[in-house]
């Protein structure tokens, strides 16, 4: 498939698909006869991967290490392990402090509940009111 019909299959857009062959993430693009990128399935399952290494928040430097080692084929497995393993535990790490403070912010969406069903003439619905200050206050334990 051409690199209109690769990025509508694969979300990404034409451009991106580009910057990520010349980062040397592609490894070598089949071309036609006219010299047009000529994609194919193995194409879809490696972007797929690539797309979900950037979702975590792998770094493109990082991708292009973890390419880079790839393409020097199985001798580098340990290595590829390490870098992956490193950023799986980065995420986990991210995922803990996104929850931690998703439990902070649900904590301070109670506690405005709670005064708004104890004072419910504060729920006005003015929204030309000015904002809350940046720092307000929440009740700690």
């Amino acid at each position: 498939m051409n690199i209109r019909e690769f990025a509508e299959q694969t979300g990404l857009t034409a451009h991106t698909l580009r910057y990520y062959e010349r980062a040397g993430l592609m490894g070598d693009v089949g071309r036609d006869d006219n010299g047009h990128r000529v994609y194919g399935p193995h194409d879809l399952q490696w972007v797929a991967f690539l797309h979900h290494l950037r979702e975590t928040g792998m770094s493109i430097r990082e991708m292009e290490r973890y390419c880079a080692l790839r393409a020097q084929g199985d001798a580098t497995m340990a290595a590829r392990l390490a870098l992956l393993e490193r950023h799986t535990d980065q995420l986990a790490r991210h995922l803990r402090e996104q929850h931690d403070h998703l439990a902070r912010l649900r904590e301070t969406v109670m506690v405005y509940q709670a005064r708004l069903r104890a004072n419910p003439s504060l729920a006005r619905k003015d929204t030309t009111a000015s904002p809350p200050p940046a720092a307000d206050p929440v009740p700690r334990r």
